[in-house]
């Protein structure tokens, strides 16, 4: 059988040749002989960068998650009065607005100055956030310190997918990615754990935000001695460094030369295809080539077929992460929790945490071997279930959200058991959201050829923060206004409409290199051909 880099690989300068449609596509025991990479154990070194990069991903699960204990513990302590149902939805959604801001433009600089640099510029915004918030004594500068965070988590969720997808081996690329989102969800572990331990203590909501800054300190100074990856490094004329930095990351593969020569074709030819086409447009004016370029480089994206048919798909994913309507159970569960009279309602939402951090886990074990498509296909319609029980359940409470205390039925049976009903409904659903969709939309990166990657990641990502953004500013006001039963009625809908598209739209990219994916979106949606080559 036929490997599907079908390649000479006896000098630096062979072209890849793409796949084709006669071309087998499986993968089995003589494609791994064929591609030795296809089967080899990673190396210490590309765990090194995948978790150096990652802790971008504990950054964004921290201050997603800390939020919660933040808005029960909070109290009088700023302006001097409690915070409103406004207050809380401004301090909660600011950071998914300026995180919404910062994506697109990320993509750009990205390009330009290179993956690593953003992230280290998006530390230094991490870390100036959580100290202006720690040391508020107002509304609006808590709102100033979360829009500085959002400013770094819209950054460092657009890139760090990307730096980690394009220094992984196409074998382990959906698993090393998939190492982001769970130190997402092992940050908001780390958040719900904090805020258990500081909720008694007096201003204890100040040290749960001001500690947002360690890690991002930590990973400043861990990134500044990493390389850039190796398909930037040749995009912007640094060969050398690039084969340096892929024979470190291949250095445990039999045959290593081979495959880092294999490797580095296909970069070449996409980034040699890239070049041409600026080329044939360049502008006139030296001075503005870099602005031409990004120009170009959106025209690409948007008129070129296959590279709009993997935007339609990375922003419709990023977009039913958020609007399923998770994120407002990440911020806002102490209020549920406290709503529903439970003793410690920060501790109750560290259940939820927990399952998200394992049922993440256990997504980084499989979605290699099942497949991006397919886990969809099975955990969105377990969401679906989950929510409309959840809707169920709240129906057969009386509760007066909002009003303080929270009034419920006089029948003391179901207010035990129903409280607990919806706990357990919203942990199905997390661990269903947590195996599929929480982790998927992440591989965005795999979608796009080179010259669009960052462009269309960042457009991709800035969907997520604009979804996020209306899920946080709307989730309180639909619960006091419309009930909580009508909210999830509302969540399950937008689940459902999103198992048809992905069933409709999303192929099978599981096993396909960041150079091959393009074939399959060229001429039309490639779910058929996916299916029916196997992948």
């Amino acid at each position: 059988m036929t490997s599907r880099e079908e390649l000479d690989t006896s000098g630096p300068n062979v072209p890849l040749l793409a796949p084709t449609d006669a071309s087998p596509d499986f993968r089995d025991a003589d494609d791994e002989a064929l591609d030795p990479d296809l089967s080899y154990s990673e190396g210490w070194f590309i765990w090194i960068l995948t978790f150096s990069a990652g802790i971008s991903g504990l950054l964004f699960g921290y201050d997603t998650g800390v939020i919660s204990s933040t808005l029960v513990t909070i109290g009088s302590d700023l302006s001097n009065r409690p915070l409103t149902t406004i207050d809380e939805s401004l301090i909660t959604s600011c950071t998914s607005l300026f995180a919404l801001i910062a994506s697109p433009f990320t993509g750009v600089l990205a390009d330009k100055y290179g993956r690593r640099r953003v992230i280290l510029v998006a530390d230094i915004l991490f870390a100036l956030g959580a100290v202006t918030q720690a040391f508020t004594s107002r509304v609006w500068w808590m709102i100033v310190g979360r829009s500085i965070v959002g400013l770094a988590v819209g950054s460092a969720s657009a890139v760090t997918p990307l730096y980690i997808a394009e220094v992984a081996p196409s074998h382990a690329r959906g698993r090393l990615v998939t190492i982001m989102c769970l130190l997402i969800t092992g940050g908001q572990v780390v958040a719900y754990v904090v805020g258990w331990l500081f909720s008694q203590k007096s201003g204890g909501w100040r040290w749960i935000v001001g500690l947002g800054a360690v890690p991002a300190i930590l990973q400043f100074a861990v990134l500044l001695v990493l390389p850039e990856t190796p398909r930037w490094l040749i995009q912007a004329g640094h060969d050398s460094q690039a084969v340096a930095v892929l024979t470190r990351i291949y250095q445990n593969c039999p045959e290593c030369d081979r495959v880092v020569n294999r490797v580095l074709c296909g970069i070449r030819a996409e980034a040699t295809q890239e070049t041409e086409e600026m080329d044939r447009s360049k502008a006139s004016n030296a001075n503005l080539q870099w602005l031409h370029d990004a120009s170009q480089r959106t025209q690409d994206l948007f008129y070129t077929g296959g590279n709009r048919r993997a935007l339609i798909i990375a922003m419709m994913l990023q977009g039913l992460q958020q609007l399923c309507g998770f994120n407002s159970l990440m911020y806002f569960s102490g209020i549920i929790f406290k709503t529903l009279s439970f003793s410690s309602p920060t501790l109750t939402s560290l259940t939820v945490a927990v399952t998200n951090f394992l049922f993440t886990l256990l997504a980084f074990a499989f979605i290699d071997r099942i497949g991006r498509r397919r886990i969809l296909l099975y955990s969105i319609p377990v969401m679906v279930l989950a929510l409309c029980s959840c809707a169920i359940s709240f129906s057969s409470i009386d509760i007066a959200w909002g009003s303080q205390p929270p009034t419920h039925q006089d029948d003391a049976e179901n207010h035990t058991i129903y409280p607990l009903l919806i706990l357990f409904c919203l942990t199905v659903y997390t661990a269903a959201y947590a195996f599929g969709l929480g982790n998927v939309p992440w591989q965005q990166s795999e979608l796009f050829p080179l010259n669009v990657r960052s462009l269309g990641s960042g457009l991709a990502t800035a969907t997520n923060w604009g979804s996020n953004f209306v899920v946080g500013l709307t989730f309180l006001p639909m619960m006091e206004w419309m009930s909580p039963t009508w909210t999830f009625v509302i969540y399950a809908g937008v689940c459902a409409v999103g198992w048809v598209a992905v069933h409709r739209i999303y192929p099978e990219m599981s096993g396909l290199g960041l150079e091959e994916v393009k074939g399959l979106l060229a001429n039309g949606w490639g779910v058929k051909e996916s299916l029916r080559r196997g992948v």
